[in-house]
């Protein structure tokens, strides 16, 4: 998800896309750990993604929408 699709999503969905983000890395380090993981590059893509997610929820807080 890029970050002009991250700023036209509204702040419930922007929280419920970040719930379900960090669902997601939970089970991808759960996979890592018990080495069911084949691709580690996605652990680093849904990290990125939160933090896009938490920089626009910031930016909506600050700017009072």
């Amino acid at each position: 998800m890029r970050i002009g699709e991250i700023r036209k999503l509204n702040y419930e969905e922007l929280k419920r896309e970040l719930e379900s983000s960090r669902q997601e890395l939970f089970n991808l380090r759960f996979r890592a750990a018990t080495r069911q993981l084949t691709n580690y590059r996605e652990l680093n893509k849904v990290k990125k993604k939160i933090a896009r997610l938490n920089t626009v929820i910031r930016e909506m807080e600050l700017s009072g929408s």
